[in-house]
This record gives C-alpha cells, sequence and structure tokens, in this order.
C-alpha cells in the first residue's frame, strides 16, 4: 500500500472508532484491552495520534516518550488530559484530523525517529497509524455490538507489518530451537513464513515445511494474529502449542 493509501485508512478509521463510541457509550469494557473501558481507549487513541503526528511534525528530536506536558506545550487546545466525557469523543476526532492534516503535509523525505522498518519514517507513521486505528476500530465496534469488516488488501499489509515488523523486534522467543508458523491468506494469496527461535524471530515472504499452517481469509488471519478474533476463525494444522506461544509472546503494548 501507498503512503497515501495509508493516510485514507487513518481518517476512515478514526471516524468508525469514533462512532463506535458514540454508539456503544464510554462505560463498556474493552475486552482485548484489560483494564480498560470506551474511555480509556479513545483516550489511549488521541494520545497515540499527538504522539505520532509530533515525531512527524519534528517537534522534538527523538521518542516523545508518555510526557503529556510537551502535547500542551505544541498543541494548547488538543493537549487536554483529559477532556470531560462530554467532549471526549469530538476531541479525539479533533486529534485525528490533526494527525491526517500532518502526515499529508509532510514531506516524502521527512526525517524523524521511527521504531520499525520502513521505506521512508512517512511511510513508516502513516502506516502504523493506520493499523493502530484499525484494530482499536474493531475493539470499539466490538464492544459496541458493531460488525467489523477490513478490506483483504489492507489486512494482508496489518499481517505484514505485525509478522515482518513488530515480531522482529523482539531479542528472544521461548522456544528451545527454531520452529516454523507458516501464514497463508487465502483471499490475497500472501504468504508469510515465520521463524520463531531463542535468538528471535524472522519472517520471509515464502512458503514451506512449517511446523503450524495458518490459513484464511486475510481479514481473520489479522484479527487472530492480532489476538482479536478465536483461533477458531482460521485453519490451524500442526503444533497448536506454537500458535499459542505466538499468542502469548507477541502482544503490544504502550508502555
Amino acid at each position: 500500500m501507498e503512503i497515501a493509501e495509508h493516510i485514507t485508512v487513518v481518517a476512515r478509521e478514526g471516524k468508525l472508532l469514533a462512532a463506535a463510541a458514540d454508539h456503544g457509550g464510554l462505560d463498556i469494557p474493552i475486552e482485548p484491552c484489560p483494564g480498560w473501558d470506551m474511555r480509556e481507549l479513545v483516550r489511549h487513541q488521541g494520545m497515540i495520534h499527538l504522539w505520532a503526528a509530533g515525531h512527524v511534525a519534528q517537534l522534538q528530536d527523538e521518542s516523545w516518550g508518555s510526557d503529556l506536558t510537551a502535547f500542551t506545550k505544541f498543541w494548547p487546545n488538543l493537549g487536554v488530559f483529559w477532556p470531560d466525557d462530554e467532549k471526549l469523543v469530538g476531541w479525539y476526532l479533533e486529534t485525528n484530523v490533526n494527525l491526517v492534516h500532518t502526515l499529508e503535509s509532510a514531506p516524502l523525505d521527512v526525517e524523524s525517529w521511527t521504531f520499525l522498518p520502513a521505506p521512508s519514517p512517512l511511510a513508516m507513521w502513516a502506516r502504523r497509524q493506520a493499523h493502530e486505528t484499525a484494530v482499536h476500530r474493531f475493539d470499539a465496534e466490538s464492544a459496541a455490538g458493531i460488525d467489523t469488516e477490513f478490506d483483504p488488501v489492507f489486512a494482508a499489509d496489518g499481517i505484514d507489518e505485525l509478522v515482518a515488523a513488530f515480531a522482529p523486534r523482539k531479542p528472544e522467543f521461548p522456544v528451545d530451537s527454531d520452529q516454523v508458523m507458516q501464514v497463508h491468506a487465502t483471499d490475497t494469496d500472501d504468504h508469510w513464513r515465520v521463524t520463531m527461535g531463542p535468538d528471535g524471530i524472522t519472517t520471509t515472504r515464502d512458503d514451506g515445511p512449517a511446523d503450524v499452517n495458518l490459513s484464511g481469509s486475510a481479514e481473520d488471519l489479522y484479527l487472530v494474529l492480532w489476538n482479536r478474533r478465536q483461533d477458531s476463525a482460521i485453519a490451524v494444522t500442526g503444533d497448536h502449542e506454537l500458535l499459542e506461544r505466538w499468542h502469548g509472546n507477541l502482544r503490544v503494548r504502550w508502555s
């Protein structure tokens, strides 16, 4: 997917997340995020949008961390932690518009801190915010009782980001020797070969023998691998325990 496509997704998914929050209310729990209700989800997503926009806009030279005062300094109208409940969803939408504008107005060769491999910093931030917002849109819609759908090409892109960019960041994986998880998105015919070993994870875009094989639609695989949908949504053959180790060890958290 191209940068412009990812930016379009950020805007669309943000509106859908906000609609789900309005529909479900701020007090309903978000099951995939223990301890969070809809209020915490919306707060988190707004803060993440400001964090991403700050890096793309080059307002600081390195990772912002979680220092909320920096947001107040650069965006006094948005750096409000936290708006009253009746203003929270509207505030979130403003942070989304601010992020989209920042991404759209940034030069293609903008330099900024990044944390995932990508062709450029702008490509990383646009892709990451697209999938960050999409997964949390699913969380909000699921909590609110709204059916969620994802475009297969976008879902396949999200699988690729997770298994080929996020997963290799782990310096180790709890296995005694290399084990392989093969992933096949049947509707896009994408393949990923994920090798998990004591020294970490490597991923290639090919096919071959594996300890566990996952196949299904790109959407189902996207949500299963992000621990958002039950394994029964896809076909699993081979070592189910290896997939369980993936679920237990591949979790992305803000800290």
